[in-house]
């Protein structure tokens, strides 16, 4: 029977391995490479992420599919955080507020705010460590899966 309080370190090192590749895609390793994980308990993740130059769009910010990668990741992680396995997205949204330069330090949270069933939703806030601007919000519906890992 698995243990509920180490869904949290689960979740942490699973978004780690994401953001090493070793789980995952190369776009999501691309994306998520130098993401500081900060707080990892139940429901929640806290991270930092300096914005890398290969992120950006031809202006100099950062990019905002990037952006979108790393808020889903984020997010599964933080559900996983609280029921213990990935879910699928069914659902997603981000809304993006403002930017990011190149070298510019951001915070994401991750917050898991339902579940019922087989679903869950979580918030993911992206904000500028310096000034606490939002940069994007997203909401992600997701859906267990069949298998666990």
């Amino acid at each position: 029977m698995e243990d509920e309080e180490d869904h949290p370190q689960r979740s942490q090192k699973w978004l780690e391995d994401v953001s090493k590749g070793i789980v995952s895609h190369e776009i999501e390793a691309l994306t998520l490479q130098g993401l500081q994980i900060e707080l990892a308990q139940k429901g929640l993740i806290r991270c930092k992420f300096v914005v890398p130059e290969h992120l950006s769009d031809r202006d100099g910010n950062w990019h905002v599919g990037a952006i979108a990668v790393l808020v889903d990741d984020v997010g599964a992680a933080a559900i996983f955080s609280y029921v213990g396995h990935i879910k699928a997205s069914v659902g997603f949204n981000v809304s993006y507020l403002s930017t990011a330069k190149i070298q510019e330090e951001v915070e994401i949270e991750g917050k898991v705010i339902g579940h019922k069933d087989k679903l869950s939703l979580v918030e993911v806030s992206v904000k500028k460590k310096d000034s606490g601007q939002i940069i994007a919000i997203g909401k992600q519906w997701m859906s267990a899966m069949t298998s666990k890992l």
